[in-house]
């Protein structure tokens, strides 16, 4: 399916509209709270020059112009109203409130009233149904990909509907049940399946294999059990 992306608006989209922005800014910092990579804040600048040098005024949550002391209420909706065309305000930290990883309607709507545009350009949280991810997009049309998360989407289809053989991928996560479409997905796709991360000892114990005091999802091992067969009957190798 086509999707848009940020790239399809023009200044006759944007100029004076206020563009709702998701960024992916987790950085590693040291002992004195100094940045020790910045990557990411890098990695979202061309979708914000984009958005400004045609006009919008980009609300980013998550160098810049303005930092607001939160991401909600009446202090965030005034420095809103009073943002001049080309610039950009950054939001506090949305996962501060438990609604957004519950993906509350009301705070997604709250969210969302900000803007007249959706940009979710955090390729690293894309697939998580949170407020400020699946919730907004309910609110703001047109919502669209950024730069940097539509070059991740491009690279993914390419590599997976046309590997170079053998094909192996690496999942990692703490949890199984976040990762099953992805996995299942894999196993018909892959050579090699490697798994990392805190699920592997669910994929031990299912093996009986000894974990330690690991944490195992006891209710996930019939389900892992049943992915070792599945690779083993399509001659993947599980990892």
């Amino acid at each position: 399916m086509a999707k848009k992306s940020v790239g399809d608006l023009t200044a006759a989209d944007l100029k004076g509209k206020k563009v709702f922005v998701k960024a992916d800014l987790n950085v590693p910092l040291d002992d004195n709270q100094n940045i020790t990579d910045d990557t990411r804040i890098r990695a979202a600048v061309p979708t914000i020059k984009h958005l400004i040098s045609n006009g919008a005024k980009v609300i980013l949550s998550s160098h810049l112009v303005v930092k607001a002391d939160d991401c909600i209420g009446p202090e965030v909706e005034k420095l809103v109203s009073s943002l001049p065309e080309g610039s950009v305000l950054l939001l506090e930290n949305v996962r501060f409130y438990k609604e957004e990883e519950k993906n509350k309607p009301e705070f997604a709507k709250t969210l969302a009233s900000l803007a007249d545009i959706y940009v979710n350009d955090a390729f690293g949280t894309a697939h998580r149904a949170h407020a400020s991810t699946e919730g907004v997009a309910k609110f703001l049309k047109p919502s669209v990909a950024g730069f940097l998360l539509q070059k991740e989407l491009d690279y993914l289809v390419g590599a997976v509907s046309n590997p170079k053989r053998p094909f192996a991928a690496i999942v990692g996560g703490s949890k199984v049940p976040s990762k099953i479409g992805v996995i299942e997905s894999l196993l018909e796709k892959c050579d090699i399946l490697l798994l990392g991360g805190g699920m592997i000892f669910t994929f031990y114990t299912a093996q009986s294999l000894s974990v330690g005091s690991s944490l195992v999802e006891e209710d996930k091992l019939d389900l892992a059990t049943s992915f070792v067969e599945k690779a083993k009957a399509k001659g993947v190798s599980l990892l």
